[in-house]
């Protein structure tokens, strides 16, 4: 999240991004009912009202941000509650946008839920070991209630790293490798590959434009790949990586080309396990899916 000069809330002004918004009521309305829809366009409606006048690096209004987050959360068929707080994940810390007025607009499950992705932002660590990776990691999941809040921080972090051109070169750099290190191994514990492949592709292109220009090139020449030629591949990089030092991670640069690689070559996902399935009201069937592999997934790194 971006540090702004909070505004005053003030009438909301010409529609922003309305294709966006369009486009995106179109999509829930595949699996949404219509009062539904019409809540999602109300957190809208509200959330450009806190931002009006804040602007990204790349200088679009900055509530596109939070409606493209939306839109990357609704093609997981995830809920009303879910999609509306992911539209005003930064009021709150960004905006004077108060937690009561959104309570109040919508359900104390809405505010929770953008609560809960605000007190995420606001991490800090007493020492060293607390700030390492998989502690962090830990961490994020021990502290968010509802697994939606890990959901909408992934998909936050899928848009920032989407649009990331827009920063300067050390900042690219430094949200890439926590992309790595951080938010794409969640991603494949919680079962979300897809998410997890392009956060890796992503990361990996930020912090290793010529490693992946290389690899992006060689795919592209053999769109057709054997896996018998793939597998070989794989083995050759793993036996290099395992060679003279300890078990890679999933942040460093030879683990990622060998995801990257192997993703895009194949251009199969493994599928996620399934779990008990947590269920919620008025929830597409493939939202419900996520949310139950990203319950197992969270319980098992917990336990870890």
């Amino acid at each position: 999240m971006s540090s702004f000069t909070k505004p005053q809330l003030a009438d909301v002004g010409p529609d922003p991004c309305p294709e966006a918004v369009t486009a995106l009521e179109k999509r829930l309305a595949d699996y949404l009912t219509p009062d539904q829809v019409k809540q999602v366009r109300l957190a809208y409606e509200m959330g450009a009202r806190a931002h009006e006048g804040q602007t990204r690096k790349s200088g679009e209004a900055y509530i596109t941000h939070p409606v493209a987050v939306a839109g990357i959360l609704a093609e997981l068929r995830l809920d009303a509650e879910t999609l509306c707080a992911a539209i005003l994940h930064d009021a709150l810390e960004d905006t004077p946008l108060p937690r009561a007025e959104i309570e109040k607009q919508f359900s104390p499950a809405v505010a929770e839920l953008v609560d809960g992705v605000t007190k995420l932002d606001k991490l800090q660590f007493r020492d060293r070991q607390e700030a390492a990776a998989e502690s962090f990691r830990k961490m994020m999941l021990a502290m968010a209630r509802d697994l939606r809040v890990i959901l909408i921080k992934l998909a936050d972090r899928l848009h920032n790293m989407r649009t990331l051109d827009a920063m300067a070169a050390d900042s690219r750099r430094r949200i890439a490798r926590e992309t790595l290190e951080i938010y794409a191994p969640i991603a494949q514990r919680l079962g979300m590959n897809k998410i997890k492949a392009e956060l890796q592709d992503l990361g990996f292109r930020a912090l290793y434009p010529q490693r992946h220009a290389v690899l992006s090139k060689r795919i592209a020449s053999q769109p057709v790949m054997r896996r018998e030629a793939l597998a070989t591949i794989e083995a050759q990089l793993a036996q290099r990586l395992a060679q003279g030092r300890p078990a890679p991670h999933p942040g460093q640069p030879g683990e990622v080309a060998l995801e990257h690689l192997h993703q895009n070559a194949a251009g199969e996902q493994k599928p996620g396990t399934g779990a008990g399935r947590v269920r919620l009201p008025h929830r597409g069937a493939d939202g419900d899916a996520v949310l139950s592999r990203a319950r197992r997934g969270a319980l098992d790194l917990q336990a870890a």
